[in-house]
């Protein structure tokens, strides 16, 4: 009989979530991750009273309350709302775009005057079926708000040409003809006060985990080790490779501290500028409202991803799109290994999306609703 009921490889959101949950259950499980610390991508590090988003600015938000009700019985929330601003050419723009935004571009302070603004933009430009994002960004929002909010920062963040990218990446815009500069519109919002550490660990209590540990360095080891195996890493390597890499977009950080209380008065500011090589500067104690007499930045860069390097937002392009199916088929047939999480599912996930995932699958598995027990 095995040591484990579970062997949980990654101790992100995913994987603590379905710890949590199983224990909860009753199961006896082991949880690993290659790296020297819990929580994957939402950990923090405290330095000098500021937590520091190690791997990029997570902001919680979410329209489902057993979700939001699950992460604060871990540590409560504050109030804050992201509400980012955009630099261009030495002037200020409010997102997402807004009646602040319209106002700011062209002095209109009235949804009518905006709303026939956009519609003058859009109707010069005839076209009628979007060949590429350029031309289905400017026939959402126009020419001065692609050209000034859009274009620099789409090209920067995956490294091509807006004209080269496919159409259906900017399906829409959130374009809102009220003075709202609250980013999301999902009815929960905020930090865990105290850091995404909190959380993690709230969720990981109890449970056995082993970090600085790589699963593939001894697959047949730890498979014995449990009856089932969790695995949230990338489903390519699970298999080896064997179809090729999926591949991504990656991001690179420099964090610097200087000594003033306050260095851009806001959370995050988008730099949409082609020729500013990273995309925002984040001020991480403006997410804990923090009175530090110091403040710590971050310049967030994207990347070309290699293996080796994190990876951050899949490319779905349609050779990777295929390349995934052909490791859907094989993991559909695995009896002893559930998949889960964004790595393993190859998708784009905001942090509540993981978590609702986690439930689901900790129900299938499980075969109770252990949030609500």
């Amino acid at each position: 009989m095995a040591e484990f009921d579970y062997l949980i490889v990654g101790a992100g959101l995913f994987g603590a979530t379905f710890a949590h949950l199983a224990r909860k259950a009753g199961k006896k499980c082991l949880v690993i991750d290659r790296r020297n610390h819990i929580g994957g991508n939402t950990f923090c590090e405290n330095q000098g009273g500021i937590n520091v988003h190690v791997y990029g600015a997570h902001i919680f938000h979410t329209n489902d309350k057993p979700i939001w009700d699950f992460v604060n019985s871990f540590t409560e929330f504050n109030r804050y709302t992201n509400s980012p601003v955009a630099l261009h050419e030495g002037k200020l723009y409010n997102l997402p775009f807004n009646m602040n935004t319209f106002y700011q571009l062209w002095g209109v302070t009235t949804p009518e005057q905006a709303q026939a603004k956009i519609a003058e933009q859009i109707a010069s430009l005839n076209i009628t079926e979007p060949q590429n994002l350029e031309e289905q960004a400017l026939t959402l929002v126009g020419t001065d708000i692609y050209e000034k909010l859009i274009k620099g920062y789409t090209e920067k963040q995956w490294g091509r040409k807006a004209t080269e990218l496919p159409a259906f990446i900017i399906k829409r815009l959130p374009v809102r003809f009220t003075f709202d500069n609250n980013y999301f519109n999902d009815k929960y919002q905020g930090i865990p006060i105290g850091g995404y550490n909190k959380i993690t660990e709230g969720m990981l209590e109890g449970t056995e985990v082993r970090l600085d540990t790589d699963y593939f360095s001894d697959r047949a080891y730890f498979d014995g080790l449990a009856d089932r195996v969790v695995f949230t890493g990338p489903l390519d390597e699970f298999y080896n490779f064997q179809f090729g890499e999926l591949e991504y977009r990656s991001l690179r950080f420099e964090h610097e501290t200087h000594e003033v209380e306050n260095y851009q008065g806001n959370a995050v500011v988008n730099y949409t500028e082609a020729h500013v090589p990273f995309t925002r500067i984040i001020e991480h104690k403006h997410f804990e409202f923090g009175k530090q007499p110091h403040t710590i930045i971050t310049r967030e860069y994207p990347d070309t991803w290699t293996k080796g390097k994190e990876a951050y937002y899949p490319i779905n392009d349609e050779e990777n799109t295929r390349r995934m199916k052909q490791y859907q088929e094989l993991a559909a047939q695995e009896t002893n290994v559930l998949f889960g999480g964004r790595l393993a599912e190859y998708r784009y996930y905001d942090m509540h999306q993981v978590i609702g995932s986690a439930f689901v699958k900790a129900k299938q598995e499980l075969g109770v609703d252990l949030v609500q027990s």
